[in-house]
């Protein structure tokens, strides 16, 4: 199962969503924790869901990924989560999410 990547949102293919998951009203996978950018899912019939702090992109004929500051990533069809890239500071012992 491939993994895709846009600056620091990982799109992870999935089997499924949550029942409980509901749909944004609009397609924002992620927004830039320093610069307020968004990263938006555009596709025919694509959705993004949350169920609590987790996203999802159900995408029956693939998407595209969108950033401002990001060249465009295109995603197959396929039910994917949404995470962040996340470092770990060893000093600190503590992992933490990357901002743009």
């Amino acid at each position: 199962m491939e993994w895709y990547q846009q600056g620091d949102v990982l799109i992870k293919p999935v089997d499924e969503v949550p029942a409980e998951a509901a749909p944004l009203a609009r397609p924002v996978i992620g927004e830039g924790e320093l610069t307020g950018h968004e990263h938006l899912a555009l596709g025919e019939a694509a959705v993004v869901l949350e169920d609590g702090d987790a996203r999802f992109l159900v995408a029956p004929h693939g998407a595209e990924a969108v950033h401002e500051e990001h060249a465009p990533v295109t995603v197959p069809a396929g039910t994917y989560r949404i995470e962040w890239v996340r470092e770990y500071d060893h000093f600190a012992e503590e992992a933490r999410r990357v901002c743009e």
